[in-house]
């Protein structure tokens, strides 16, 4: 029956200019630098600095914290990881990685980790934090684990290895997930500098302008207090599916927005191209599957902020959107044909970016 409750998709005033800004800034910021910054396989220096204008992780933290207290927005964070998408995905994840923290901390943590973490991260220079899930098997399973923790008195002892961590190499805080001794899945805060922590950067076909990094543990030990009080590990997976295809919506919306006038301007045998039923079918598909995901995610995103149950529709939207994302990015470098495959044109790049789509499990957190 929980699918049948009813969502609410319309924005409020104040989320339609937040998003008239956000997409203002990814033009300007990101999309102006997306490309040098995948060349360098590294963002420029002070680019993370900068997004601090954006306020996104002062948002929810509470006044008491330093942060400006605004209730705590699936929606409205999904929407900017969209939005800071279109301009490029791979920095848009690491400008949100710190969100993802703030936000499992507030959803997991009590009060009295609330006030030793978050105001840590209310601070105006940018301070990295990240979430460490994902682990280095191709059947990887966030139910099963290999990375252990055990407790060992007051504390806990952490072993195991986590990739494709956002920021990884550089995070003042990460959040680890680990199985538990006899108690199942549980996170850990674990700070820069702990002995038996080290991080190697990685070098991936894409996402190359934002750091990722292999974590690995080895026999880490944190206090008791840094073991989150609430942790959900289905509540946190599920966010990051959402927040994951929201990062392909707006990075599929960047592809069809560049196809459209190029194939109304590129002409082969004296028309455009775009007068052939195989090309405007095609941007058509684009479109529609676009929307779909969309919608789905928006769905997903609403029903988190209502309260309701969203376990089956963030199922959905990732798993959609991990499919039709790939299929859009492919269609998108073969609208443009051999000058797709060419660097000179973003789509290659937008192609190598959308296959980590259906990789990323909670590196954006809504």
């Amino acid at each position: 029956m929980s699918q049948d409750l009813p969502f609410d998709l319309s924005l409020s005033e104040e989320q339609r200019i937040t998003r008239e800004s956000m997409r203002r800034y990814a033009e300007r910021q990101l999309r102006a630098i997306a490309r040098d910054a995948d060349e360098a396989g590294a963002a420029p220096e002070g680019f993370y600095a900068a997004t601090m204008e954006l306020g996104l992780g002062l948002m929810p933290i509470p006044e008491a914290h330093g942060g400006a207290g605004m209730p705590r927005s699936p929606m409205s964070n999904v929407l900017n990881a969209e939005d800071l998408a279109h301009g490029d995905i791979s920095l848009a994840l690491g400008t949100l990685a710190p969100l993802s923290f703030i936000n499992a901390v507030l959803d997991f943590g009590n009060e009295a980790q609330h006030e030793a973490f978050l105001p840590r991260l209310a601070q105006e220079h940018f301070v990295p934090a990240t979430v460490a899930l994902t682990e280095g098997r191709a059947t990887f399973d966030p139910t099963q684990l290999a990375t252990k923790a055990r407790q060992d008195g007051d504390s806990y002892v952490i072993n195991g290895e986590k990739r494709l961590v956002i920021l990884g190499a550089s995070a003042e805080l990460l959040l680890v997930v680990a199985d538990l001794e006899g108690e199942g899945p549980a996170a850990f805060v674990v700070e820069q500098g702990t002995d038996g922590l080290s991080a190697e950067a990685q070098d991936y076909m894409g996402l190359r302008a934002v750091e990722t990094a292999t974590v690995t543990l080895d026999g880490v030990r944190v206090p008791a207090s840094h073991r989150l009080a609430a942790f959900d590990l289905e509540r946190l997976v599920d966010l990051g599916r959402i927040g994951s295809a929201a990062l392909a919506v707006g990075c599929c919306q960047a592809v069809l927005d560049y196809c459209i006038p190029y194939v109304k301007e590129r002409k082969a045998f004296g028309e455009p191209i775009a007068w052939r039923q195989s090309v405007a079918f095609m941007i058509s598909d684009m479109a529609i599957e676009l929307e779909g995901m969309r919608l789905l995610v928006w769905r997903a995103a609403s029903r988190a902020e209502q309260g309701l149950p969203f376990h089956r529709e963030a199922h959905l939207a990732k798993t959609y959107a991990a499919e039709k994302a790939m299929q859009i990015g492919t269609n998108g470098v073969q609208l443009f044909g051999g000058a797709g495959f060419v660097r000179d044109y973003p789509l290659e790049m937008w192609y190598r970016n959308l296959r980590a789509v259906a990789l990323l499990d909670a590196a954006t957190l809504v």
